[in-house]
């Protein structure tokens, strides 16, 4: 063989060895790292931008694609110890030329974290308006949706400021009382009675816990690869006294049954989604909202539990755009009448 040709292929193998190489590493070494670029890499795709909103001393981080149109505007509420970045796998199914806008909820990600805020829910739904007049969002009606601790806090900003929305999408909301327990609240139970209440299931500190919350939350039984688990729990780790913080603060009695105690409140036409299999929060909260809430859509999703965002998001998002469709077609059938 030639010896140019030769030097061409070392070079050329070299090259592709580098990447490769960095990879590897990156996924034996430092896999929270390959969990950021994972997310990086998905919101450039999905043309999500960030940006950054300041209300006096506070910061709002949020993501967002698209701008204000004659379709209203979605704002995304994530659950308890999320991010925006949890929306990724609905918006991938969104058209893009509706306006999306993914918020980091108060203490979360890259959204102010102070040890003197208010993060009962209530609190939190005043954060999240201030967020909204700053970005100027409520010049016109929008869609809010929120899931889990995101559902609870979106379900009492429609009930507090109802002016502001035009519909609500509820996922899997907390902040109802249930007839039944869920596997979850056994948990909780069981862990209060034998003083480990540091021990929250939602919280994991090693990889174990994190494979065991996984199984907790979700129906469908992911495969995640070990060093991935440790990468998840790298990630959460430098956050986690806060989250036990944030999770004893949304549990006391005056967050509790917030979503429970302002839904006779909630005027805007609203959609709830639960998985049937949730284990976190039992699916019989579905009836209490569509008993109090008029003009309520009930999708009960089989074979899905808690993370409904995460296990159909091409159906939730599909959801999402044919409640949208709807109370356009009955507004435009009420402006002809």
């Amino acid at each position: 063989m030639d010896l140019d040709v030769l030097n061409m292929f070392v070079i050329a193998g070299g090259t592709l060895a580098i990447p490769i190489l960095a990879f590897v590493a990156s996924f034996l070494l430092w896999p929270s790292a390959l969990i950021r670029i994972y997310y990086w890499y998905w919101r450039r795709a999905l043309g999500m931008q960030i940006r950054y909103a300041n209300y006096d001393d506070y910061q709002f981080c949020y993501s967002y694609r698209g701008r204000p149109g004659y379709r209203p505007s979605i704002l995304m509420l994530h659950g308890f110890s999320a991010h925006k970045d949890m929306w990724l796998s609905i918006v991938k199914f969104l058209p893009k030329n509706l306006h999306l806008v993914c918020v980091d909820m108060p203490g979360h990600e890259g959204t102010t974290r102070s040890a003197l805020d208010d993060y009962s829910i209530s609190g939190q739904a005043k954060r999240i308006h201030q967020f909204v007049e700053c970005i100027k969002l409520n010049r016109r009606p929008f869609h809010l949706v929120g899931t889990s601790m995101g559902g609870n806090v979106a379900g009492v900003y429609a009930a507090q400021y109802p002016e502001d929305i035009c519909s609500l999408t509820l996922i899997c909301p907390a902040g109802l009382p249930s007839t039944t327990d869920s596997k979850f609240i056994k948990q909780l139970r069981e862990l209060q009675e034998s003083e480990r209440i540091d021990r929250i299931p939602l919280i994991p500190s090693t990889p174990e816990e994190m494979a065991d919350m996984l199984k907790l939350c979700s129906y469908v039984r992911f495969k995640v690869p070990q060093q991935i688990l440790q990468g998840l729990v790298d990630v959460r780790i430098p956050h986690n006294d806060f989250y036990r913080k944030l999770f004893l603060e949304i549990v006391d009695e005056k967050s509790r049954h917030s979503l429970h105690e302002n839904m006779s409140k909630i005027k805007a036409p609203t959609q709830v989604i639960w998985g049937k299999q949730d284990q976190v929060l039992d699916v019989s909260g579905a009836s209490v909202l569509a008993s109090a809430i008029p003009d309520c859509h009930v999708y009960i999703l089989e074979n899905c539990g808690h993370s409904v965002v995460v296990e159909r998001p091409r159906k939730t998002a599909n959801l999402i755009l044919e409640f949208l469709a709807l109370l356009h077609s009955m507004d435009n059938n009420k402006k002809q009448a």
